[in-house]
């Protein structure tokens, strides 16, 4: 006779950043948790993020920071569960930290001391790991979730999915939870790539010889805007402020570059009086790279001297390099997207406790939903918080 199919109070499945802390603060709660993933290896993305030292939260997290259908479902979780509550879980790990600039935290060392922490903390939680077993089979009736992984079949009331987006593929994305999500009648808001690089066309083939080149911008789209530094790259745009804008860049829409946004207005007619036999071209290059200056000028077509120079032609110049337009058509996709935007719609889950409201049970956490914060920790306050939510009533 065979052994009955083990059985849990919860199984989430997905062992990322959002996955990993759900199922430790349940199994810490007193819940029997399996936690599963396809990957041999648990939180390949938190290893990889902010350059290996793990950009683990902003301390200036709100619901103001996040993109989604609905701009106030983030509220009830980021109020609940805040920077402060996981900077004080990584101090209690002896984790050492610190702040760069707009409110990020990184680890002073590692990534992986953030992983193995939450790995310590499934482990406090008695959570049991199932990494490398896919999962081959998923039913619902009963009031249970039966799912096969590997050779085994486990049972539990309720599911959690915490598989991500479909960003970075390389590292193990796929559609599952959007997929699991139809199969039980939730709506999907369309995925598209965020925090990626953009690509320009080839009306815009001198910039893309500035491959390489950086300077601290203003860049807007629509009514976002980010004053952060922009990189030109041999596809087109990328650096903070661009992945910033991303997020609201849509197929056909321009984006406007400020690139002197330190600069007052008149500040080109003052700079002839002050120093009339100065170019545009050196004027350009002390607040810009040389490289970028010299595009900058060639394209306004303003050779010469100031002094030479029109007022009104200096005053075009000033507001053309305010408002610099471009015209991406497209981006670098998934493969170099941070995150993707879109997914499980929020409409279908409560915000106090991501759990699906037509289907008994059922949870969504992490970058698996529409909800998508801006480059900088905020995803990751995000996966904690809707997390530790979730966590509370498994």
């Amino acid at each position: 006779m065979s052994p009955p199919d083990p059985a849990y109070d919860a199984i989430v499945i997905g062992a990322g950043a959002a996955g990993l802390f759900c199922a430790a603060m349940a199994g810490q709660r007193g819940r029997r948790v399996l936690l599963v993933d396809h990957a041999d290896r648990p939180g390949k993305k938190i290893l990889i993020s902010g350059g290996g030292r793990c950009n683990f939260t902003n301390v200036g997290a709100g619901p103001e920071n996040y993109l989604s259908a609905n701009p106030h479902f983030a509220r009830s979780a980021l109020s609940r569960y805040t920077p402060q509550d996981f900077i004080d879980l990584v101090e209690r790990h002896r984790i050492a930290w610190h702040e760069k600039t707009l409110g990020q935290l990184f680890c002073d060392g590692s990534a992986r001391q953030i992983v193995d922490m939450l790995l310590d903390e499934c482990a406090q939680g008695g959570v049991e790991l199932a990494f490398g077993r896919t999962v081959s089979s998923l039913d619902h009736g009963d009031g249970r979730f039966r799912i096969g992984v590997g050779n085994r079949t486990a049972l539990a009331p309720a599911l959690v999915l915490a598989t991500g987006g479909l960003s970075i593929p390389k590292l193990g994305a796929t559609g599952f939870a959007y997929e699991v999500a139809r199969r039980f009648g939730l709506k999907i808001v369309e995925p598209r790539p965020a925090l990626v690089p953009l690509t320009l066309g080839p009306d815009e083939a001198l910039f893309r010889t500035l491959s390489g080149v950086a300077a601290e911008v203003a860049v807007r789209c629509g009514p976002a805007a980010f004053r952060e530094a922009a990189l030109f790259t041999h596809r087109g745009l990328s650096g903070p402020a661009i992945l910033q804008i991303s997020s609201y860049w849509r197929h056909g829409e321009a984006i406007e570059v400020d690139f002197v946004p330190d600069q007052a207005p008149g500040w080109l007619r003052e700079a002839k009086m002050a120093r009339p036999r100065i170019t545009l071209r050196r004027l350009l290059a002390e607040p810009l790279p040389a490289r970028l200056a010299e595009a900058l000028a060639e394209r306004l077509g303003l050779e010469g001297e100031l002094a030479n120079l029109p007022d009104r032609r200096l005053e075009a110049a000033e507001q053309a390099l305010r408002r610099w337009p471009f015209a991406p058509n497209g981006t670098e996709g998934f493969a170099k997207a941070e995150v993707t935007i879109g997914g499980i719609a929020t409409a279908g889950l409560s915000s106090r406790t991501m759990a699906a409201e037509r289907v008994p049970g059922l949870h969504a956490i992490g970058e698996a939903v529409d909800v998508t914060g801006w480059l900088g920790g905020y995803n990751f306050q995000w996966a904690w918080a809707s997390a530790w939510a979730c966590a509370q009533i498994l």
